[in-house]
């Protein structure tokens, strides 16, 4: 069952004293706010430049475009998916679900035939625990986030956060607060709106499973999320004013739409 989300992507969540469901920040865009950005504006210059040079009419269209900023913006979409931009993120967000398919007792004669050695080496680097949890969805209420570890996994009678990343893991302190988000969040019924536990997890430290798409290898790395926890403060506070800004502009468009609903049509 997948969470109910707003227009901004985010998902929908009763609050704990019950009442209408609001929306919480994705763990992702609270934990990817302490990272430093320049590096992923670099790699998407650099997929945009790639795609025109494949396709070289891309820059006549541009040119053409004039000051059009939402024309432009779409091809420079254009250029990146032309470049392949989407192609790993695509390809990551299919072998997280073989895994998950795996890990539930699926047979892998479902993955193919080129990826079976992704998936295999997953396995195989995983097979030292018992997977507790499979993408839990889960709510840290006192900030309003939410978010969906991969895995909570037990290893030697103790329990840790664990996540799967197919691409790079060049932002360690992004993941490290990430993980600790889900070591400190609640498991979330979405059906009946409830809250659990996850258990005594380990908030000191979580584990990324490194499985880069196509390589056949899988590395399992140890993470401080105690050190990313500590970090949260400015990011906490800078959520706070991004959804504050979020819902005045909702109150305003709301009101600009009943006010127009109420305006008699002329004679």
């Amino acid at each position: 069952m997948n969470i109910e989300r707003d227009r901004y992507g985010r998902p929908l969540v009763v609050p704990p004293k019950g009442g209408k469901p609001v929306p919480y920040t994705r763990a992702t865009t609270f934990a990817g706010s302490i990272d430093d950005s320049v590096g992923l504006v670099n790699w998407k210059l650099r997929m945009a430049v790639k795609g025109i040079a494949i396709q070289p009419s891309l820059l006549d269209e541009i040119r053409m475009a004039g000051d059009d900023k939402l024309m432009i913006n779409k091809l420079v979409e254009d250029s990146m998916e032309i470049a392949g931009a989407n192609t790993a993120a695509n390809l990551g967000t299919a072998i997280h679900s073989w895994a998950e398919e795996v890990d539930k007792g699926m047979p892998l004669g479902n993955v193919p035939n080129e990826h079976k050695a992704d998936v295999l080496a997953y396995l195989n680097a995983t097979s030292i625990w018992t997977n507790k949890h499979i993408e839990q969805f889960c709510v840290l209420d006192k900030y309003k986030v939410a978010g969906t570890p991969d895995r909570i996994i037990e290893c030697k009678g103790e329990l840790f956060i664990a996540d799967i990343k197919t691409g790079s893991i060049d932002y360690p302190n992004k993941m490290s607060l990430q993980l600790a988000i889900y070591a400190n969040a609640l498991p979330y019924d979405i059906a009946t709106a409830t809250r659990s536990s996850w258990g005594d997890v380990n908030k000191e430290k979580g584990i990324i499973i490194h499985l880069p798409a196509g390589t056949g290898v899988c590395m399992l790395h140890w993470i401080d999320i105690n050190k990313g926890w500590k970090a949260k403060s400015p990011v906490e506070a800078l959520s706070v004013e991004v959804g504050k800004v979020r819902d005045r502009k909702s109150t305003r468009l709301n009101s600009s739409h009943s006010a127009k609903s109420r305006m008699p049509s002329s004679a």
